[in-house]
């Protein structure tokens, strides 16, 4: 299970770059052909949108991490069990937090997936929207992960006890 949450992180870093590259290098295009006169105007929404999907990309790595959505205060003053209980009773909250997201999610995908781009027809907002859903899956299942990690550390000091 590690190596797939690794490999999915690495996946989400890869595409997060991807789309903080094409949100630089749209705008780029959209300061080059300002000033040479010309207007592009699907830069503004490619530019939007792909910055969307970067930044969603980049919160569910930061959860991963465990540098997004962090109670680190109380955290850092415990010791031992309460440790844990704190770090498993965060784990449970944004498991909830992230089940209703990702269900929310799916509901704004299926209702806005047909509308589209105001300057590109042909695209979907449908992939815009996705970003919402991807992003708290992933959100999801790395919270999953940490629970079970909490579970087992929890586990082990019982058996030291």
């Amino acid at each position: 299970m590690k190596r797939f949450v690794q490999a999915l992180e690495k996946i989400q870093i890869t595409l997060g770059i991807v789309f903080l590259c094409m949100f630089f290098l749209v705008i780029l295009l959209q300061i080059a052909t300002r000033y040479m006169g010309v207007s592009v105007i699907w830069t503004e929404e490619v530019a939007n949108y792909t910055f969307i999907w970067a930044v969603f990309m980049g919160a569910a790595v930061m959860v991963n991490r465990r540098e997004h959505f962090n109670f680190d205060m109380l955290r850092t003053k415990l010791k031992g069990k309460k440790r844990l209980s704190i770090s498993i009773i965060s784990d449970l909250v944004l498991i909830g937090f992230h089940v209703v997201i990702f269900l929310l999610g799916i509901q704004i995908v299926m209702e806005f997936w047909n509308y589209t781009w105001a300057t590109l027809p042909e695209m979907k907002m449908g992939y815009v929207w996705l970003s919402i859903p991807v992003m708290a899956g992933t959100m999801l299942l790395y919270s999953i992960t940490h629970l079970m990690e909490h579970m087992k550390a929890w586990k082990a000091k019982e058996v030291t006890e």
